[in-house]
């Protein structure tokens, strides 16, 4: 066992922007697959996987072994953008493995090594083709904190402080209820001249908005929305950071929904290995760039193309990993129905590997994933409350692991289901008390007519817990 270390030392030095460790707050050493080492020696199952990075899972043989080979070999380490071996590795593999079998072809710009470079720069391309610069962002969306990308956003939490200009807000599908068409309004908004709503540069929205509370988009709808941005002359970008690269069960988010965007950005999970990577996928007819006009230091990590390559190759060389992800995802599906049954007024959200159960409110769910955390499994929330129980296990996960991870959250819920009853009864037993003390001064009549309210009442509550 490693030395134990004092988690002062982060309180002492490190911001108070701290986040994820506030909630999971051992001092890990190691990790491996689906397996989080602290370490006190406490393993705990990965439901996280660093928030989508990490779709293959931590340190996979392979690309660790790929990335230390290229360092005891003094491979190329900080390259800026010039041309290396492992880059044009990795842009052949990604245009054998991706592009090329799924008919797309697009041009690869590499961003700085967040997936908030990439969202920064596809706006800034789009304002460049169209010579616009409003951006139409959706309701519950997440793009990113720096500050284009963070007008694009709808979390008012991540919002505050800042002042943000060129973007305008539209509701996504079904944010105003399954009978309100989005799409039409969208519509009406840009073709009435006094709609309000300034030309748009690009329409930019998520398939599935997984920080948004896992509101997924259906292919009418997306179909709908690539059409009228083509008709009003605004490129579509999808931000496929944490829904690309596998999660939804396909390489791309929206394959298969009959279109195709004009720009596509990813990050998270396309190094494979949890390394900084984030490029922008560009229409040709759109990549008017001039030479290094948007750059930066650490655009194109080399260690970065080192790891990618290899989980292109190994995961995504026929189609086994993606049924792989399918049968998971239907295990997912089916676990999470008999969850539902446990909390009156749930349901389930999201597809593919990036599903979660909604429970209502940001409380229960908490108090649900701080017990989940106490019986060895990490798990986060997300939605506009917190309110929905996010399920992002590595795509790698093997089946008895990920049934073992289920049945955590199965038993963490039933516990506090339950804990919720006994305190629902004790607290209709003190109403009970204070009905009798009352009752003693009223007339006979009213008293019967008390006692059939009540127990009616308490018949319901119990029967809706």
């Amino acid at each position: 066992m490693a030395a134990l270390i004092d988690s002062s030392i982060f309180k002492k030095y490190e911001s108070e922007a701290r986040g994820y460790c506030r909630r999971f707050n051992p001092i890990f050493s190691s990790a491996s697959g689906s397996i989080m080492n602290g370490n006190d020696g406490r393993k705990y199952i990965d439901f996280l996987a660093a928030c989508g990075a990490l779709n293959y899972g931590h340190n996979d043989p392979d690309m660790s072994s790929a990335l230390l080979k290229h360092i005891s070999n003094n491979g190329i380490s900080a390259g800026l953008d010039l041309f290396s071996v492992p880059k044009a590795d990795f842009l052949n593999s990604f245009h054998r493995l991706i592009l090329k079998p799924r008919g797309l072809d697009y041009r690869v710009q590499f961003t700085g090594p967040t997936g908030t470079n990439a969202v920064e720069a596809a706006m800034k391309l789009a304002r460049k083709v169209t010579g616009r610069t409003n951006i139409i962002a959706f309701t519950n969306g997440f793009h990113g904190v720096s500050l284009g990308a963070l007008a694009a956003t709808g979390n008012k939490y991540n919002r505050m402080g800042a002042c943000f200009s060129g973007v305008s807000r539209a509701p996504y599908e079904h944010y105003m209820g399954t009978d309100f068409d989005t799409a039409e309004y969208l519509d009406k908004l840009l073709s009435d001249p006094s709609g309000g709503i300034e030309a748009p540069a690009a329409i930019l929205l998520e398939t599935v908005q997984g920080e948004g509370g896992l509101n997924t988009a259906s292919a009418e709808w997306l179909k709908r929305i690539a059409t009228l941005a083509k008709r009003h002359g605004a490129l579509l970008i999808v931000d496929d950071i944490q829904a690309g690269c596998g999660r939804t069960g396909t390489f791309f988010s929206f394959e298969k929904m009959g279109f195709e965007p004009d720009l596509i950005t990813l990050s998270k999970s396309i190094s494979g290995y949890g390394l900084p990577m984030a490029l922008v996928l560009i229409k040709p007819e759109y990549d008017i760039w001039e030479p290094a006009e948007h750059n930066g230091t650490f655009r194109g990590n080399t260690h970065a193309f080192v790891t990618a390559k290899v989980a292109l190759e190994k995961f995504w060389s026929d189609d086994n990993f993606s049924n792989e992800i399918t049968f998971k995802a239907a295990l997912i599906t089916e676990r999470l129905a008999l969850i539902k049954k446990l909390i009156p007024g749930s349901h389930i959200k999201g597809r593919g590997m990036m599903q979660g159960i909604s429970v209502g409110c940001g409380e229960l769910a908490d108090k649900i994933c701080r017990l989940i955390f106490k019986k060895g499994l990490i798990i986060e929330t997300s939605g506009p409350y917190d309110e929905v129980i996010k399920i992002l296990a590595p795509l790698t996960t093997p089946v008895n692991l990920l049934e073992q991870g289920l049945d955590t959250i199965q038993e963490a819920v039933v516990e506090v289901m339950n804990k919720s009853l006994v305190a629902d009864v004790d607290q209709l037993q003190q109403k009970a008390k204070f009905s009798k003390s009352v009752a003693a001064n009223l007339p006979f009549v009213q008293i019967a007519s008390m006692s059939k309210t009540h127990e009616k009442n308490r018949d319901y509550d119990l029967l809706n817990h």
